[in-house]
């Protein structure tokens, strides 16, 4: 008779394993515990919270204007696919984007394929707007992400960074301005509608705490 073994269920890396030592192949190896964020930096394995309301509220309000734009916009088909809490592979890194978007590929991105656009919501943590404006900004362009979008409601702007010619441009834009970008011809993002979202929940928290 035939001995049946039994394989060893795979454990689940969870919270408990936040300042882990793990390189890139394991860390593409693991199977996560999901309702967390995972991230790789410099060797150390990363785990957060889900973000806030502030963040994900405005974040699936972005996500269903790129579906509509896609299904409804004569130039639609620009948009190949947009995902939110999307990890990104960078040169020794996995970071988590917060969006990811896919544009000008004709089809459906590969596994692993470098977005297009990638889309930060800042959090209010000194550390997080730290790594936001600058480690994820130098490693997103090292990586060849044509722009770099980073929505902060505590400075109720945009900033878009972009690399044309080998060089880096940056753009800042207002509150009440609306931005478009030629990766997705007549697409608008009107920031003033994603601030009021994240505006709404900050006056909830409040109520709740008062």
């Amino acid at each position: 008779m035939a001995t049946l073994i039994a394989r060893k269920k795979k454990k689940l890396v969870g919270p408990e394993s936040n300042g882990r030592l793990m390189t890139p192949e394991q860390f593409d190896r693991a199977d996560f515990e999901e309702g967390w964020r995972y991230e790789l930096i410099n060797g150390v394995l990363i785990v957060s919270p889900t973000p806030s309301l502030e963040e994900r509220d405005p974040n699936e309000e972005l996500g269903r204007w790129l579906r509509n734009y896609q299904e409804r916009h004569p130039k639609g088909s620009a948009l190949n696919f947009t995902v939110h809490e999307h990890t990104i592979r960078t040169r020794k890194n996995r970071r988590r984007a917060d969006r990811a978007i896919w544009a000008g590929l004709g089809r459906l991105p590969r596994k692993n394929e470098t977005p297009t656009i990638a889309v930060e919501f800042v959090s209010s943590a000194k550390s997080d707007r730290e790594r936001d404006y600058e480690a994820k900004r130098k490693e997103y362009m090292a990586i060849r992400i044509k722009e770099y979008w980073i929505i902060d409601r505590f400075e109720r702007s945009m900033v878009v960074h972009s690399r044309k010619a080998g060089k880096l441009h940056t753009r800042v834009i207002r509150e009440h301005e609306v931005y478009q970008t030629a990766l997705l011809p007549g697409f608008e993002v009107s920031l003033s509608k994603l601030l009021a979202l994240a505006d709404r929940w900050a006056d909830f928290n409040e109520e709740k705490s008062a």
